[in-house]
């Protein structure tokens, strides 16, 4: 990997990994991640959830050092050691507390997905780095969001690219749209069976949420910013399962800013 001197600001992606004794800073290049510098950052495991929101916070502040903006769309935060250990309550309110101290969203690894990215660098490059695994596949799985009566060829398109990369789209599985539900409101995919009445929309919804709680990630494909009331309504059972939300374009007119991400991984 390679490092580049401290302080040179470069355009790039900034991608900060909190582990159990470093915090490592990357820009991520064309030829993967460059890393920029890594600090001592031992943490206790006695540390309450404030603590640890509190240090990462004060980090964060410095990162214009690197780039000469800090925002959802250019610096991606991901934490594990010690952060792992939260009891879900805790993890969601550090989540939430450096999202209002920084705006950036703080992703808390898991166990299986940690060490399925360290795994992923090992087979690419001889690495167990986290972040050199990340770059190659973020997601094992991810489900897809957006309108499908609006912007069908635009999410073709998304899940496409995530399927390219690796990633197991778990909802929709098919975009064969039925032909007699094509320009209905309400439109159905090749596997999916007819409504038996207008109620029934629900249970065709409701397998779609449920398969965020398998994902790694909910990606909202939203063209333009836009984001329909169906998504609205989605959002709201992907913040209650503290769901890593990622967004393809910056939201527009969402009346309540909560912790989410911009842009795809490259």
């Amino acid at each position: 990997m390679a490092v580049v001197k401290r302080g040179r600001i470069k355009e790039g992606r900034i991608l900060v990994h909190f582990g159990p004794d470093y915090v490592s800073v990357h820009r991520l290049e064309s030829g993967g991640p460059a890393l920029l510098t890594r600090e001592r950052f031992a943490c206790d495991r006695g540390l309450t959830h404030k603590a640890l929101a509190q240090r990462v916070s004060e980090f964060c502040g410095g990162l214009r050092e690197f780039t000469e903006a800090v925002g959802n769309q250019n610096v991606r935060l991901y934490a594990s050691g010690v952060f792992q250990q939260l009891p879900q309550p805790d993890a969601a309110a550090l989540v939430n507390s450096v999202y209002v101290d920084t705006g950036l969203y703080c992703n808390i690894v898991g166990p299986e997905l940690e060490q399925f990215y360290r795994t992923t660098a090992l087979s690419v490059c001889g690495s167990r780095d986290l972040v050199e695994g990340l770059v190659r596949q973020e997601f094992r799985s991810a489900v897809v969001c957006g309108s499908f009566q609006q912007s069908l060829g635009y999410i073709e398109d998304i899940i496409a690219r995530l399927r390219e990369s690796g990633t197991d789209v778990l909802s929709p599985r098919s975009t064969t749209v039925k032909p007699e539900t094509a320009g209905s409101s309400f439109i159905l995919f090749e596997y999916q069976d007819l409504l038996k009445n207008e109620r029934d929309t629900w249970r065709h919804k409701y397998v779609h949420l449920d398969a965020f709680r398998q994902a790694d990630a909910v990606v909202v494909c939203n063209p333009g910013g836009r984001v329909g009331k169906g998504t609205i309504f989605e959002l709201g059972f992907m913040s209650a399962l503290s769901k890593r939300i990622v967004f393809t374009q910056e939201p527009q007119g969402v009346s309540l800013l909560f912790p989410c991400e911009v842009g795809l991984p490259a």
